[in-house]
């Protein structure tokens, strides 16, 4: 499970989704609580997305909360920049 890993350490996780086709309201849920644990631990959650979920994200006005990435390439980049 990701929170334990938050727990456990490392502070700086990278979540790849992007073969996920489809994410609902729970799914959403999910992602915003492991990001508000990543930040209270120090650290962030990277999400790695395809545009199918970018959009859904996109539409519940959640892309400047949750830190969206288009690969896990660009996810290593931000996550060594921090």
């Amino acid at each position: 499970m990701v929170s334990n890993f938050i727990d456990e350490g490392p502070t700086n996780i990278i979540l790849d989704l992007s073969k996920i086709d489809f994410v609902d309201s729970s799914g959403l849920g999910a992602l915003v609580q492991l990001v508000k644990k990543a930040q209270t631990a120090g650290g962030s959650l990277q999400i790695v997305t395809n545009p199918r979920v970018t959009q859904t994200v996109k539409l519940v006005r959640l892309e400047k909360f949750l830190s969206l990435q288009p690969s896990v390439d660009e996810a290593l980049e931000y996550v060594k920049k921090r």
